[in-house]
């Protein structure tokens, strides 16, 4: 279940987000098999219709209006479990190319009955990030690589910013800590050939805290990155 469109509406409504018909009802699915499937796998904790209405959906739409994302854009979400955050992205950017990406195949099986009951026309890839982001197809082929809270920032880097292409950007959401995140990982967004852009602080509707991490590709990636998941976490960049 989901909140009624006009409670939906003003939360939406007060970051100047407009809500239409054909969106909410995208979204009323969308809780609906989030809550169903959720009992079969574990895709979240949040099940309430007030938490999936602000900590999934709001909070995945809200932080990609902070920052310009082209028209078209090609989109990957690394991690992405239950679709968050650019499934409620690309129902209100359709013009978006989405790629999502995540290691356990139940949940792929769950986003790929999701993007076809909601027609989000993704490409949902079961594999790891440090492995795929090796892969000619997949490396550097991307104006945004995008994760919400799935590992340490300068872990993360190493996972996403090998499937950025030059000038593109990869986009973190992060809580409260993500400015003292971003200090700790000013040298693994350099040696992956990156820049920091933006670093954003802003509060939720209900006071919780959150940080959008905008890191701009400038060079290539060096090959030997991504390491595997070993290495990385034995020695982090």
């Amino acid at each position: 279940m989901l909140i009624s469109k006009p409670e939906l509406d003003r939360l939406f409504g007060e970051y100047h987000i407009g809500v239409s018909d054909e969106q909410y009802k995208k979204l009323s699915v969308y809780s609906a098999m989030l809550t169903e499937w959720n009992e079969k796998i574990n895709l979240t904790a949040i099940t309430d219709p007030e938490g999936i209405a602000l900590k999934h959906f709001f909070d995945s739409v809200y932080p990609f209006t902070l920052f310009d994302v082209p028209s078209g854009a090609e989109v990957i979400d690394v991690g992405t479990g239950a679709g968050f955050p650019s499934c409620p992205l690309k129902i209100f950017r359709e013009d978006i190319k989405l790629t999502l990406l995540d290691s356990l195949n139940k949940r792929i099986k769950f986003l790929s009955e999701l993007s076809d009951k909601l027609e989000l026309s993704a490409e949902c890839i079961h594999g790891r990030a440090e492995e795929l982001g090796r892969k000619p197809e997949y490396r550097e082929k991307f104006d945004i690589a995008t994760a919400r809270a799935v590992a340490d920032l300068s872990l993360l880097c190493e996972y996403c910013m090998p499937f950025v292409k030059t000038g593109g950007v990869f986009a973190a959401l992060k809580g409260a800590d993500g400015r003292k995140e971003l200090e700790a990982s000013e040298n693994a967004v350099r040696i992956l050939g990156g820049k920091t852009e933006l670093c954003r602080e802003y509060s939720l509707p209900n006071g919780d805290k959150r940080c959008l991490i905008i890191i701009r590709k400038v060079k290539a990636s060096p090959e030997k990155y991504p390491r595997n998941k070993g290495q990385m976490t034995k020695k982090p960049l």
